[in-house]
């Protein structure tokens, strides 16, 4: 494992070099940055979900981000039973050393530690194969909670941080374009019963997504 992880990190290192050296290529070629809705536009209700609460990004976690805009929000079930926390970060370059940070580097740094980890394949209406996205099981002392991401730029859906990296070169080059998203669904796990919070956070990915992907640029 210790030699796969270094063949990874020698990659993903290899990676970012050539990242540096594209941008740099291409830096005095004018960036095409889409025209993006507000997210404080979006949508309260989505399908049977409802907002239950806005919540404000602490300065201090803005100014770590350095995202254009961001959306934090909670969204409460059609039983009123389980909320789900929904958090979009929209970067509209990454020219200037502006990038998503990868949860799985973040959620420890609050404390919450990973238990399990595992790509899951969702269908979502509106497009004919299935979304991979990041799903990891979080535990905080006692507290548990089930968290889904992806990053999403172009009208792909990513996510793994390597190939994120890939296509932001190649999206540089061909398109002149850096913008990107980081969508995460947080669920509270209850009672131990982490598969019931995961089909929770799957229901609200197939409800959310039509809307996600009109309100990201494609």
């Amino acid at each position: 494992m210790s030699f796969l992880s270094g063949r990874y990190a020698a990659a993903l290192s290899g990676l970012l070099v050539l990242q540096g050296g594209v941008f740099y290529a291409v830096a005095m070629r004018p960036e095409t940055v889409p025209v993006v809705a507000p997210l404080s536009t979006f949508p309260a209700k989505l399908g049977d979900w409802r907002m239950y609460q806005d919540l404000p990004l602490e300065k201090e976690v803005q100014d770590v981000l350095k995202a254009d805009d961001t959306l934090n929000r909670v969204y409460i079930s059609p039983d009123g039973t389980t909320p789900a926390f929904l958090f979009i970060a929209y970067f509209k370059s990454q020219r200037y050393g502006q990038a998503p940070h990868s949860p799985k580097n973040c959620l420890p740094g609050s404390g919450w530690e990973p238990v399990e980890s595992e790509p899951l394949s969702i269908p979502v209406p509106g497009r004919a194969e299935p979304i991979s996205v990041n799903r990891y099981l979080v535990a905080r002392g006692e507290d548990q909670s089930v968290v889904l991401y992806w990053y999403q730029s172009h009208n792909r859906i990513i996510a793994s941080e390597y190939s994120a990296k890939f296509w932001l070169i190649a999206d540089s080059i061909r398109y002149h374009r850096s913008d990107s998203s980081l969508v995460k669904i947080v669920v509270p796990v209850k009672d131990g019963d982490s598969e019931t919070a995961t089909k929770a956070a799957v229901e609200f990915v197939k409800t959310s997504f039509p809307t996600v992907s009109r309100q990201l640029p494609g």
